[in-house]
């Protein structure tokens, strides 16, 4: 079931729906500071009883500055400490290049779609 979450008008949208146990968090428009103020908790869910399982979908995000590469870490951290995991698909070149000068995709695990970042749940 997808759930919209139009926090706030704004350059990025959000929307999240669960595959097979997974969460699926779909992101289009630019991933700046004030749209990672509203959708951080779309992403990083509160205290987690569990493993959670995350592919944030990013190939609709045209720009990412270092609020979404801060805001991936967060979420990465926060699923790996339960037990889980969060993993990128879809990421475009522009978005991509800032993930590979950070090293962030050395981090989390990259895919090219939402489909291959769900195998292997």
């Amino acid at each position: 079931m997808t759930q919209p979450h139009p926090a706030e008008p704004g350059p990025l949208s959000a929307s999240s729906t669960t595959v097979d146990g997974v969460h699926v968090v779909t992101l289009v428009g630019e991933l700046d500071h004030d749209a990672c103020k509203r959708v951080q908790n779309i992403l990083i869910p509160p205290a987690a009883t569990g493993p959670s399982w995350t592919v944030v979908d990013l190939s609709g995000v045209t720009f990412m500055d270092s609020s979404g590469v801060n805001m991936l870490i967060t979420a990465y951290k926060s699923a790996t400490a339960t037990g889980g995991w969060l993993r990128v698909a879809g990421a475009q070149p522009p978005v991509r290049r800032v993930m590979e000068l950070v090293g962030l995709d050395m981090v989390i695990a990259c895919y090219p779609t939402v489909d291959q970042a769900l195998q292997n749940h």
